[in-house]
């Protein structure tokens, strides 16, 4: 059982990583019709996750409330929402079309970016731990196959995101290595977030609706604050929004065929 946790809050990672090494086959910056359909894919796999993955097993766990079945998946949303908002509001960083938050911030644009990507890795780790977790303690609205299902979508969105992140860096003329180590530590956050997530889940448990739909609002205030409007704004978003709706379907055949 360890090892299977371990490998499931592993892949996300491992999803951050191939996406950083685009760099090494890079000569220079990322087109922007690259970027929107990148962009536009991770918005669409992470919404479909915040419903299949989270959000529905929130409300199936909440069936002996009866009609206020919904009451847990809703305030667990509304919270997960404000917490992002609040750390957006407290952590100085780059939204994802680098345009810097904080102009009083002494920190270097390079490092904002960083932190705005790995604060949005925080929700899907904790997803990822939610989930295994409520596997772990044999909740029967969380099954092992879904648990892997959620950690593969959110490692095919991290697959855009780790390359968001390393080939800016590229074209300010930061050496490969570099810019590939800071895109591999963008996503260290997400199995730290799983563990710890995990390490609590006598907590967890018996409050599991609440925290998979803390985790759906945490990663839906991402889709609508940051990608929604990069993949939208100037040329190329039709092409965002029709990768946004195959990265939808995808991630909905996933957990549908095989959660």
């Amino acid at each position: 059982m360890i090892k299977q946790v371990l490998f499931g809050i592993l892949i996300p990672f491992l999803g951050t990583s191939l996406g950083a090494s685009v760099v090494f086959f890079m000569k220079r910056e990322m087109s922007d019709r690259l970027r929107k359909a990148l962009t536009g894919f991770a918005a669409g796999v992470m919404v479909a996750a915040s419903f299949w993955s989270l959000l529905q097993p929130a409300i199936e766990s909440s069936e002996k409330y009866g009609k206020l079945a919904f009451m847990p998946a809703a305030v667990g949303f509304l919270i997960g929402m404000l917490f992002i908002l609040v750390l957006d509001l407290v952590t100085p960083h780059m939204h994802l079309d680098h345009s810097v938050e904080g102009p009083k911030s002494k920190l270097k644009q390079t490092t904002k970016l960083i932190l705005a990507v790995t604060l949005h890795n925080i929700p899907e780790g904790m997803a990822v731990g939610v989930v295994y977790a409520g596997w772990v303690s044999g909740h029967a609205s969380v099954s092992l196959t879904g648990a892997l299902v959620l950690a593969i979508g959110i490692a095919i969105q991290n697959f855009p995101e780790g390359a968001v992140v390393s080939t800016p860096l590229l074209a300010e003329g930061m050496p490969k290595w570099k810019t590939f180590l800071y895109g591999v530590l963008s996503g260290v956050v997400e199995p730290i977030a799983s563990i710890i997530t995990i390490m609590a889940s006598q907590a967890v448990i018996p409050i599991l609706p609440y925290l998979l739909a803390f985790a759906a609002g945490a990663m839906m205030y991402v889709v609508v604050e940051e990608l929604i409007p990069e993949m939208s704004e100037g040329n190329h978003s039709n092409l965002a929004t029709v990768v946004f709706s195959i990265g939808f379907v995808l991630m909905m055949v996933l957990d549908v065929a095989l959660g």
